[in-house]
């Protein structure tokens, strides 16, 4: 006769959660169903399904951008600079998309009475409140798990904020609805001339050359065939900070300014600008590549622009706008841009138009710039 196996009841009620999470609706933003499979991995902590619905929720409804965020040393750095400058004892503060809470505890240790941590992403409120009471400062922090254009003044906040918080741009500073929001914050949450962080940011454009970028992108073949026809897919290439690294982008000339943006008094309107790139010596251009710089406070800045500390250890990305043809440049060449905002998403188009070279004899060459129109919407990430 077989022996005797009594039935294992603590797998069976971990099944029954994980079946449980499986089926709870997500309108809470994964709170629920996180809830019940960390149940389930503390009754069994090696359940393969409940690990791996787990990351899979957690995937879903963080962002992996979070966590570079947190790491970058230099955007911390000029954050915790400006938060001192700017918070003043006394201050209500209102830290706009708080993350993990990392700026509400720096305002809150920069002296001000109250900081409140807007934060819509659920699952992300509940583990800021963690992390905010581990360091001691929840009577110092509320956080509200809301879209800030759902806050109320008197219910959610007792009064309007001394100070606007945020740090919510993406690479163009524009993909995360940053204007919209804070547009809607400094009219309805914030006292009149209420202090804005950061004040201000600037998107520009310069030339690049990187035949790595273009070769990892548009590869031209494979183990002998053509994939020529497969490159219209990718007109805009997102550079991870991985990928500047490898492929090492060279600015072909100086930036120029597209878009200004003021933070403390934001605007939706759409926008639009037309402008020459220029090239400072020779090489091949690749590519148009759009940078930012943010003003955080006076004298206190970040930025992911080409050439800067924040290429090694910054987590902002870049957009590239990759030319259909490489084009051979020289100091003195041109290209012409057209550059277009809707005050969320940002586009370039490419003219076709005559632009100059020029020649060691400094005589100008008057050459036809191939490009025909580029004009792609750029969805980026943080």
């Amino acid at each position: 006769m077989p022996p005797f196996h009594a039935p294992d009841t603590t797998k069976e009620q971990a099944d029954a959660l994980v079946a449980q999470a499986q089926n709870a609706p997500l309108g809470d933003g994964g709170l629920a169903a996180s809830k019940l499979l960390s149940e389930a991995l503390e009754l069994d902590p090696h359940h393969h399904e409940a690990q791996l619905l787990r990351e899979q929720l957690h995937q879903m409804f963080v962002p992996r951008w979070h966590f570079p965020m947190m790491a970058d040393k230099t955007r911390n750095a000029a954050y915790a600079e400006a938060i001192a400058a700017k918070v003043k004892p006394g201050d209500i503060v209102l830290d706009i998309g708080s993350g993990a809470g990392l700026t509400a505890m720096l305002a809150a240790r920069a002296g001000a009475e109250h900081v409140y941590a807007c934060e819509q992403q659920p699952m992300i409120a509940e583990a800021a409140k963690r992390v905010i009471a581990a360091n001691g400062l929840s009577h110092k922090i509320t956080v509200i798990s809301k879209w800030s254009h759902n806050i109320v003044i008197g219910e959610d906040m007792p009064e309007r904020a001394d100070v606007v918080l945020s740090e919510i741009v993406d690479s163009n500073l524009l993909g995360e609805g940053a204007l919209a929001t804070l547009a809607h914050a400094m009219a309805t949450l914030a006292k009149p001339g209420a202090r804005a962080i950061p004040e201000s940011g600037t998107v520009r454009a310069q030339l690049v050359e990187s035949e790595k970028l273009v070769n990892l992108w548009r590869p031209q073949e494979a183990e002998g065939f053509d994939l020529s026809a497969f490159h219209h897919f990718a007109s805009v290439a997102q550079v991870t900070p991985n990928d500047f690294t490898a492929c090492g982008l060279r600015p072909l000339g100086p930036t120029t300014d597209l878009f200004h943006f003021d933070f403390a008094n934001p605007s939706i309107d759409p926008d639009r600008v037309t402008t020459e790139l220029t090239s400072a010596g020779s090489g091949t251009i690749h590519a148009v590549c759009l940078s930012f710089e943010m003003v955080l406070a006076p004298g206190i800045t970040v930025s992911n622009g080409l050439g800067t500390d924040d290429d090694t250890d910054g987590h902002w990305g870049r957009t590239a706008f990759l030319l259909d043809r490489a084009v051979p440049a020289h100091k003195g060449a041109r290209l012409t841009i057209t550059a277009q905002h809707d005050a969320t998403k940002l586009s370039i188009s490419v003219h076709e138009q005559p632009h100059v070279i020029v020649n060691n004899s400094d005589k100008p060459i008057i050459q036809t710039a191939w490009q025909p129109q580029l004009d792609m919407r750029a969805v980026t990430a943080h």
